[in-house]
């Protein structure tokens, strides 16, 4: 699929129009992640915000060196990372393919730099991490709320 169609159908990027979304697709380089493998851990500088083309990242929580818990899971057109377009940009979790995955993948500090150069299309892709953020956190909210009911 290229890469126009994918971020067409990301959660971020798809209300943008036909010439800010050429814009955006120039900006992203496409990368693979092995089942298993780690995209970014706890704790670190977040670089890069991603956009799945096709497959499975855990979303989780480190709460020791051998304790981690999943908060959630991205698939297929949604975004992951975000930490890299709001300050601080550290990574409050980590992220692991579950299986190949086939992502877009961003420069944080390109996007933000919009801001100099683009600021409406900088406002636009800004909006649409805000929607990330807001689906995000009402899934955990809704997760939490089961949980403690179930209790």
């Amino acid at each position: 699929m290229d890469k126009l169609e994918v971020l067409k159908r990301s959660d971020v990027f798809h209300y943008l129009d036909y010439e800010d979304l050429k814009t955006v697709a120039e900006m992203c380089v496409v990368e693979e992640f092995k089942p298993g493998e780690i995209v970014f851990r706890q704790g670190r500088d977040a670089e890069k915000i991603y956009v799945i083309e096709d497959g499975l990242v855990s979303l989780m929580l480190e709460l020791g060196p051998t304790d981690k818990r999943q908060i959630q899971a991205a698939s297929n057109y949604e975004c992951f990372g975000w930490a890299a377009t709001i300050p601080p940009y550290r990574r409050f979790n980590m992220a692991k393919a579950e299986e190949k995955t086939k992502v877009l993948a961003f420069d944080g500090k390109k996007l933000r730099d919009l801001v100099n150069t683009n600021p409406k299309l900088c406002a636009e892709i800004a909006g649409g991490v805000a929607y990330v953020i807001s689906q995000r956190l009402r899934a955990s909210f809704s997760q939490l709320m089961g949980d403690a009911y179930q209790d």
